[in-house]
């Protein structure tokens, strides 16, 4: 089963002060799936995410990446590596184009600095991979459409795109439907299940009808703490649970 492991945490844990915001979570994620993190507000969850990808050190525990401690390393190395958060790694330029913005995201990979001076003739070499990927998250149309005119859900597909365009092994996707209308949660709970085809997908998510649909496992932390796991019927019917979202015993 260990080698069926792509993150692992043990003990993971973040004070701010004497308020403990995560405590002891021991979190395992299988390669190739799709892992929900839940939870009601306050629960922790985005702490988690924080601590993670190191935008927050923890204050206790370790944090495996594909068998390698990671803990204490910087946010740019564990992307490196391949696990990538998106919307918050991902870099969206208002004033750029749908493929400007995809191919500045590709120039990443190179391991260099963005080549903002370099001739358009070597930025166009990028041009194929970057359409690809605006086509891949439904954006063919948009392709030169400037960031800031795009729709809040077409804006979530690009920065899908610029974190696809990391090539990551893993994705942390924060919130990927928060503010959507149902049309847009449709079409980027599409894109995620597309996405994670080929990729282990790690997400916080207060949509618990995207919840139900995409993911094969569910961790559910409440007060900092995991407070139950497993799939979308399971923790559903679990009464600690619906204390949790509900503060009765009603569903």
């Amino acid at each position: 089963m260990a080698d069926d492991l792509i993150l692992e945490t043990e003990g993971l844990s973040k004070e701010f002060r004497g308020f403990v915001a995560v405590k002891s979570v021991t979190l395992r994620v299988r390669r190739g799936t799709i892992h929900a993190l839940i939870g009601p507000n306050g629960a922790g969850k985005t702490t988690c995410f924080n601590l993670l990808t190191h935008f927050l050190t923890p204050t206790g525990g370790r944090i495996r990446f594909k068998g390698r401690d990671i803990t204490g390393s910087r946010p740019a190395d564990i992307a490196r590596l391949g696990l990538v958060r998106s919307f918050q790694i991902s870099a969206v330029f208002p004033h750029l184009s749908v493929l400007e913005n995809v191919r500045v995201a590709l120039q990443r990979t190179r391991g260099g600095s963005f080549d903002f001076w370099r001739s358009e003739r070597v930025l166009e070499r990028l041009n194929g991979r970057a359409v690809e990927l605006i086509d891949a998250v439904g954006l063919a149309a948009f392709a030169g459409t400037t960031a800031v005119e795009l729709p809040y859900g077409r804006k979530r597909a690009l920065e899908i795109a610029t974190t696809l365009a990391l090539d990551p092994e893993m994705m942390l996707l924060d919130e990927p439907t928060a503010g959507m209308a149902h049309e847009d949660v449709e079409r980027i709970s599409a894109l995620i299940k597309r996405v994670a085809a080929n990729r282990t997908v790690l997400m916080v998510e207060h949509n618990l009808a995207v919840v139900e649909n995409l993911s094969d496992t569910i961790t559910v932390l409440a007060r900092g703490e995991i407070l139950a796991e497993g799939d979308y019927r399971t923790v559903a019917r679990n009464p600690d649970v619906i204390q949790a979202y509900m503060g009765s015993g009603h569903a």
